[in-house]
């Protein structure tokens, strides 16, 4: 349309040929005569079915996951045009993203409904090592061989864009606290305000505007890093849009197809390392940037962490007669002598600490699901020394993964006449000697058993020589009665000279 209105000036007004004005626009006879009669915008047919060239061999496979991708429950599940895309690589596809891009569009519009209204938002700025941003999803993931949800909990700066998640088999407020300590530590200091959702871990009550009740121990964490806690206006995500879009784009990244870990530990080793991949992409509001290169210049100026938060939540329990507390639909051991008696139990991220007089009297790893019974034997060896019988069929005792030097003398000692009783005497004994006691029980086995006379005498005699102190004893002079002469010698030179003129004369 450019160079229709110069053809036609040219033509009418200069009196410029065709054949002149063919050999000057480098267009033919029939074209000049075409752009001399048109007046209006000229109309062009649009394409109504594309070609797929490239994507032809593969249009089954993209239909056949588009329709296993409908069927799966909720939106995070169902993989994007670039994920799908990246999925055709892998299979060999050597097209571009954009015939991938028109075929899902049609695809799914030929399944929706009427599109919906679109919001208008206004652009925000925040200035480097201010705001934070987070949040929670849940995705799926094939832990231990079996497909389980998992709570993410999420993280981003909002000036360089650098992000964080964690994975936690629940949202408690523990899980909140140990994501902090993590968040943290990994970006390496703390910014001045965390935005958040009105999250029950984290406010207590909703007022007007943004006034807010926080909870108790969520403000102790905010005041040990010094942080200011800001929530959001109910169902007005976007106040926090960042963390909304990330949610998102992390379950299409990372959880799309669904990932394959061992255990928690080596989820989310993987999580951050690939929080560190992905901030190599370019950074979205300065292209010519990554998000790396913006969190370098971001990271001196978050806040210096001086001490990591014991991110624990603390309740008081009541011992069972079974030196047992229930947590959680989980039974945990405390030692004897707490029986019927409260002590505080104190929840983190993965241990299970039970507290009393200000001291730690049992310390387990935190078991998730149901129904999980966690014993530590030596909290019952005060019970057995009452009823040694209890050592043959006790759960503490029956699971114990004892060393196989201790198994195999158990087995002998437990044979014998009052065997119950004496082999809970070396582990009396054992205990008696503290750290490093049941080492020098399983060395004194080993020694028995090359002996081949399998006692409890045996190895008590044992363990007593590789424990006791072989160190002469000390004499103490104040009470010690110390031998005296009855004839003390007298210093007499003479003696020596009479000696010495003798040996001359000889």
């Amino acid at each position: 349309m450019d160079v229709i209105p110069e053809i036609r000036r040219l033509h009418f007004v200069e009196k410029v040929t065709i054949s002149d004005l063919a050999k000057q626009f480098k267009l033919s006879r029939p074209t000049i005569r075409k752009h001399l009669k048109t007046v209006d915008e000229p109309v062009y047919p649009t394409r109504q079915h594309q070609p797929h060239l490239k994507l032809g061999a593969y249009l089954e496979q993209l239909t056949t996951w588009l329709e296993t991708d409908a069927a799966l429950p909720g939106k995070k599940r169902k993989r994007t045009a670039q994920r799908l895309y990246e999925c055709l690589q892998v299979e060999g596809y050597v097209g571009g993203y954009s015939a991938v891009q028109r075929f899902v569009k049609a695809w799914k519009q030929s399944r929706s409904a009427s599109p919906t209204i679109k919001q208008a938002f206004v652009p925000l700025l925040f200035p480097a090592g201010e705001t934070c941003q987070f949040d929670w999803s849940h995705e799926t993931v094939i832990m231990g061989g079996l497909e389980q949800v998992v709570k993410v909990a999420h993280f981003r700066l909002s000036y360089s864009r650098q992000m964080f998640v964690a994975a936690y088999p629940c949202e408690t407020q523990e899980m909140v606290l140990d994501a902090h300590n993590r968040a943290f530590a990994f970006f390496g200091g703390v910014p001045k305000r965390l935005v958040y959702d009105n999250l029950k871990t984290v406010v207590d009550a909703i007022f007007v505007g943004k006034e807010r009740r926080f909870n108790r121990r969520f403000l102790t964490l905010a005041n040990h890093y010094l942080f200011e806690p800001v929530a959001c206006t109910p169902e007005s995500g976007w106040e926090k849009g960042q963390i909304e879009n990330q949610v998102g784009n992390i379950s299409e990244w990372l959880f799309t197809p669904t990932p394959k870990f061992a255990d928690f530990a080596e989820l989310n080793a993987w999580l951050a390392k690939r929080c560190q991949e992905l901030a190599l992409r370019p950074h979205p509001d300065q292209p010519s940037r990554t998000t790396a290169d913006c969190f370098a210049e971001e990271q001196p100026l978050l806040m210096p962490i001086k001490a990591v938060f014991d991110g624990y939540v603390e309740t008081m329990r009541r011992v069972t007669s079974l030196c047992l507390i229930n947590i959680h639909r989980n039974r945990y051991s405390v030692p004897a002598q707490w029986v019927n008696q409260v002590v505080s139990v104190r929840l983190t991220a993965d241990r299970v600490r039970m507290v009393a007089n200000g001291q730690v009297i049992a310390d387990h790893v935190r078991q998730f699901g149901r129904d999980h019974l966690i014993c530590d034997p030596w909290h019952y060896l005060p019970v057995l020394e009452k009823k040694p019988g209890a050592l043959r069929h006790g759960a503490p005792f029956v699971t114990w993964d004892l060393p196989v030097p201790i198994k195999v003398v158990r087995d002998r000692i437990l044979k014998q006449d009052k065997g119950d009783r004496a082999f809970v005497d070396l582990l009396l004994m054992a205990r008696d000697i503290g750290e490093g006691g049941l080492d020098a029980l399983e060395v004194a086995c080993d020694l028995t058993l090359q002996t081949g006379v399998i006692s409890a005498a045996i190895v008590l005699n044992e363990m007593r020589r590789l424990t006791e102190d072989a160190k002469p004893k000390v004499l103490d002079e104040s009470t010690a009665s110390l031998p005296t002469l009855t004839v003390e010698p007298l210093a007499d030179c003479s003696r020596y000279d009479a000696l010495r003129s003798e040996r001359h004369v000889h």
